[in-house]
């Protein structure tokens, strides 16, 4: 669900502090997305979405919601709207809940 190495190499890479407000920053642009995600009918609106989604969850080690974001995403931009964005909410929950459960070991390694 969350790739812990990237997580580890992206804190040593910019240091605690500045970790500490990539995460802030991601969560809170992320629960903004992830809230209107549901609501969504637009293909172009949730591709957009998605992609953001995706590379945000790339960048902060959310394997799996990065994956099937880029598959809804890879949908969406083929013009299909009937994509399962209730699973990339729970998805999205899941992961978030994990990562702020194991964050305190990643940033005290």
């Amino acid at each position: 669900m969350i790739d812990w190495e990237r997580m580890h190499d992206l804190c040593s890479e910019i240091g605690p502090d500045d970790f500490d407000e990539v995460v802030s920053l991601f969560l809170d642009e992320a629960d903004t997305v992830v809230s209107r995600i549901p609501t969504l009918t637009d293909a172009r609106a949730i591709e957009r979405d998605l992609h953001f989604l995706k590379g945000s969850a790339l960048n902060l080690g959310f394997a799996d919601l990065a994956n099937i974001c880029q598959a809804g995403e890879r949908s969406a931009a083929s013009g299909h709207s009937d994509i399962d964005l209730h699973h990339i909410v729970a998805t999205y929950q899941r992961s978030r809940q994990s990562f702020l459960g194991g964050i305190k070991t990643v940033v005290a390694a």
